[in-house]
């Protein structure tokens, strides 16, 4: 990672937004991942935040250069689960190393609170992304179904 990127924990360990100044400047990040969040993005982050979710963000300077959302609980299938809603490196600055330090950092994250791996999921149509993923050491173990419900 280059030595002029650090991490921001945008909430603390209960959920509080801590850095509300650095939520706002990763909205423009976090939509080019998830172009479809709510229109309030603070207040949707904040229920994210109330009910497990947290934010941390790779900066450079003052600007987001990548964010991860993530959680952890207990589950019955892998006991403390350590899970990564999104990730995502702004287009322009990806191969740059942040997405790198997210990984590194969430790991050192998911083994604080006692999980044994991270888990996410990612689009069947994200190549690059992928590609990205599995030079980090993750490997796929399961498929996700979904079902929609009207």
């Amino acid at each position: 990672m280059a030595a002029d990127y650090r991490l921001v924990d945008v909430c603390d360990a209960e959920g509080r937004i801590v850095e509300s100044g650095w939520l706002s400047r990763a909205e423009p990040v976090h939509r080019q991942l998830r172009p479809d969040l709510d229109v309030d993005y603070v207040g949707k982050l904040t229920r994210i935040f109330r009910d497990g979710g947290r934010m941390t963000l790779a900066v450079q300077g003052d600007v987001v250069i990548g964010l991860a959302v993530w959680r952890s609980f207990e589950d019955t299938a892998n006991g403390i689960k350590f899970y990564v809603d999104d990730l995502v490196t702004d287009e322009t600055r990806r191969s740059g190393g942040a997405g790198h330090a997210l990984i590194e950092a969430l790991g050192y994250k998911a083994r604080a609170l006692g999980a044994t791996r991270i888990d996410l999921d990612s689009g069947v149509q994200r190549f690059r992304a992928h590609a990205f993923y599995f030079r980090e050491g993750f490997f796929i173990l399961s498929h996700n179904f979904k079902k929609q419900l009207v």
